[in-house]
């Protein structure tokens, strides 16, 4: 058991084993996948941000995901790049604690906003008529500021309930610091947290899957009906996108779950799929929500057309 403060406590992360080229193989990929991600979503969060003609609700509530992206993707790949490049698996209690955190932080996120864009569509689509009276700019702020507030506080009491125990151990077992690993270096009995966990990670899966279901079974029986091709393919291809993204980001949380409390599991993938929702989901959600769609991918190429005329 360590009794002494947390502050000053360092913990060692699992090792990466990586030896020779393969460190500077390793750091110049990672660089490369983080400087992408960064690239790819600040480029949809200003391009959304600056054209006043996407200052629409669907677009304000697809900002709230590259915005989440970054976060999550700089909750891993600073320090894990700094790891990389130092051989140094130290990481202080208070940044392990604070990573945990906002990759717990990221990955609820990414759940309730898109249930949030689910909804949105099932407006537009199924209530068009109604849409602008629903959708107004007060309600718009209201479901923004209520999402990110109630899921902020699900998960600060998830860690506020951690702080009150003592730590038994300072090595974890894991490639990063998350809810799961921090518990289990804990001395005490954690059954409070684990059901705590359990219930916030049912209420997010259960309310976001149900929600997702039934505006996209709504929006295709309304396309189905709809005489318009134009307006159906339109309609069919935003939903189709949307889904495709809600379908990713749950095979990539299921899974590390399944996988982690798994003893057929190897320990070594295991561990790869806990980073795996921090690297794949930032790079895919871009392409298929931001590029893919066509009024932003035309606002990304007048600016770039405007940047070198103006060289």
């Amino acid at each position: 058991m360590y009794n002494g403060s947390v502050v000053s406590l360092v913990m060692t992360l699992h090792a990466l084993e990586l030896s020779g080229p393969s460190i500077y193989s390793a750091f110049i990929f990672g660089l490369l996948a983080y400087l992408i991600i960064l690239f790819c979503n600040l480029t949809i969060a200003f391009t959304i941000c600056f054209n006043r003609s996407l200052h629409k609700p669907m677009y304000i509530l697809l900002l709230n995901m590259p915005i989440n992206d970054t976060m999550g993707a700089t909750s891993l790949f600073p320090q894990l790049l700094y790891s990389i490049w130092c051989e140094n698996r130290l990481i202080s209690y208070s940044a392990c604690f604070l990573q945990g955190f906002f990759v717990q932080l990221y990955g609820g996120a990414s759940h309730v906003i898109l249930t949030a864009m689910a909804y949105d569509r099932y407006i537009a689509i199924c209530s068009p008529l109604r849409y602008g009276a629903i959708m107004t700019n007060n309600n718009l702020l209201r479901i923004t500021t209520g999402m990110w507030f109630l899921h902020f506080i699900m998960i600060f009491v998830t860690f506020l309930l951690i702080l009150p125990y003592k730590i038994c151990r300072t090595y974890v077992d894991d490639l990063i610091c998350y809810n799961p690993s921090i518990t289990e270096i804990v001395c005490e009995d954690t059954r409070v947290n684990n059901i705590y966990g359990l219930i916030i990670l049912s209420f997010y899966h259960i309310v976001s899957f149900s929600v997702v279901a039934f505006t996209y079974i709504h929006i295709l029986i309304t396309c189905i009906s709809k005489k318009q091709s134009d307006a159906k393919m339109k309609a069919i291809q935003t939903c189709g996108t949307h889904l495709v993204v809600f379908m990713f980001l749950e095979f990539n949380t299921l899974f590390p779950l399944i996988a982690h409390r798994s003893e057929n599991v190897p320990a070594y993938l295991s561990r790869v799929f806990s980073i795996s929702i921090l690297v794949f989901p930032p790079i895919v959600n871009p392409l298929i929500n931001g590029f893919k769609t066509k009024e932003i991918r035309q606002k990304m190429f007048t600016c770039f057309k405007r940047k070198i005329g103006s060289v």
